[in-house]
């Protein structure tokens, strides 16, 4: 048994897209025209299956709909609004549009350098820890104020301050997995309603950092490590974790939870993982709660 969830912004006016559509169990049942529940702008419709559709069909599934921008997610089971439940994410491009380390390296004059980091990297010429300190060296010198100065330049990606919003209502547990820095969420918290977070911490002395990295480096082993053992610190069930993410870095998080979910993610990502959103923005993740009687 699972659900399939056709999402999309606005009201969906037809059902055009059925026709596209190859399963004809699936298509039959999309053609009794059943009636979508309507969120924050965004519409969704839901599927009952016996079986849960192969993941080669799931994303066949997605191509055929994308001309309509329709996003498809395939989950087991929704979240149980009356149970404590964990939405984990990762931060840089995910819970934010920017990279905090671009922003950083801009201010610092060293963009250039860092960004040629990020493409070697990218391209498989080296791991993600090695990347992380090359880069993180060229920012030897930084103010501690720049941080502040570089947070106050951040953006939410759209959907998430509704998140912020209504996902306390539900007793949620937020949680931040970041292969970022310290500092930026220090102050993201104070703000938001974030329970939990990790990320990098860097080596400071009288106010200026010095390039150092502070102990552990949280990769993409880390951040599975820490969602489980935030999730048995608060007794929340695998079936009551989201996790969410946008880079191959999120992979083992994502893998971690019971709904793993790539938002707006890159190919390196979509390999390793069974649903993403390509189109719909952050607040479409409210349809993962069982809907009221």
């Amino acid at each position: 048994m699972s659900v399939l969830l056709f999402i999309k912004k606005g009201k969906f006016e037809n059902f055009s897209f059925v026709s596209s559509i190859q399963n004809q169990d699936l298509k039959s049942k999309l053609l009794v025209n059943p009636v979508p529940s309507f969120s924050f702008d965004h519409s969704c419709i839901e599927i009952r299956l016996e079986n849960s559709l192969p993941r080669e069909e799931l994303v066949g599934l997605r191509a055929a709909v994308s001309s309509d921008r329709i996003d498809v997610l395939q989950i087991e089971n929704h979240l149980n609004p009356k149970e404590p439940n964990l939405f984990c994410f990762d931060m840089d491009s995910t819970v934010i549009q920017e990279e905090v380390i671009d922003e950083l390296a801009r201010k610092h004059g060293v963009y250039e350098q860092v960004a040629s980091v990020t493409k070697q990297a990218m391209d498989g010429g080296m791991g993600f820890e090695e990347a992380l300190r090359k880069r993180v060296i060229l920012l030897n010198g930084l103010s501690r104020k720049s941080f502040g100065e570089v947070y106050e330049l951040l953006h939410l990606n759209p959907g998430m301050d509704i998140l912020f919003q209504e996902l306390p209502k539900f007793q949620t547990k937020i949680s931040i997995l970041s292969g970022g820095f310290t500092p930026v969420l220090d102050l993201f918290a104070k703000k938001y309603p974030v329970s939990f977070y990790r990320a990098n911490h860097l080596e400071e002395k009288e106010g200026v950092f010095t390039g150092e990295i502070l102990g552990e480096i949280i990769g993409k082993e880390k951040k599975a490590e820490y969602l489980n053992l935030y999730s048995n610190e608060q007794n929340i069930t695998k079936q009551q974790i989201v996790a969410v993410g946008d880079g191959a870095n999120d992979g083992l998080m994502l893998q971690s939870a019971s709904i793993g979910i790539g938002f707006h993610a890159k190919q390196g990502l979509k390999d390793q993982i069974l649903n993403w959103i390509d189109f719909s923005d952050m607040s479409v993740l409210l349809f993962l709660f069982r809907p009221a009687a």
